[in-house]
């Protein structure tokens, strides 16, 4: 985790004339910690460095990157395992560590950027909502052998269900995604990711049908 970065993202978002030193490394700890807890395989600092990487190369087409950027920090930064509303506590962490550093109109735009990494429930309204989208996805993109290391550790997040409690609602996620249009939202990330994205899910869901894992 890159506190140099953090700091100088923060101190380009904040409102002019706001003292925000002591406050990024503040956040910057808090954020840190949480990407450190041990119950995650997936959603650790890994994660975040992968996602930094795609919006590193995706930038010049976003229209506000820096907040685009602040979304990717926190966007996973709660994270209980089985829970249903990491995304709104991720979400209201950040507004909580942005009051009074960053103008309501940049808070709320993050706080919505994090929100639609729900993906299931919520689907992407402006350009750089379908980057973050595209860019907290874009390891399933990835080759086949790593595609499948991060679904062992995502499943390894979920130790306390069965395969069988487990794998089912996989199925149904993944099957969500390929109903889509397009796997991915923005012309960058099609032309980067959309096929071997594809070829992977459906690759894994036909060895999760083979084991008697996916329903109808």
């Amino acid at each position: 985790m890159d506190q140099q970065r953090f700091k100088q993202l923060w101190a380009r978002s904040a409102m002019d004339g706001v003292a925000t030193a002591a406050a990024a490394v503040a956040h910057f700890a808090v954020i840190d910690r949480h990407y450190h807890e041990s119950h995650r395989h997936y959603h650790r600092p890994a994660h975040i460095a992968h996602c930094l990487r795609q919006f590193d190369a995706a930038r010049p087409g976003m229209d506000q990157p820096d907040l685009v950027e602040l979304a990717i920090w926190y966007h996973d930064v709660v994270y209980l395992c089985g829970a249903s509303d990491n995304e709104l506590q991720s979400a209201e962490l950040f507004k909580a560590h942005a009051d009074g550093q960053l103008s309501s109109r940049a808070m709320a735009i993050v706080y919505d950027l994090i929100m639609v990494t729900i993906h299931d429930q919520k689907l992407p309204v402006t350009l750089d909502q379908e980057y973050v989208v595209d860019i907290d996805l874009s390891s399933f993109g990835l080759p086949w052998e790593q595609f499948l290391t991060d679904s062992k550790a995502v499943r390894a997040e979920f130790n306390h269900l069965s395969d069988a409690e487990f794998y089912p609602g996989q199925c149904r996620f993944f099957d969500m995604l390929l109903a889509r249009d397009n796997f991915c939202f923005t012309e960058f990330f099609r032309q980067r990711h959309e096929l071997q994205a594809r070829e992977n899910i459906q690759r894994y869901l036909q060895q999760l049908s083979d084991q008697g894992y996916r329903t109808p």
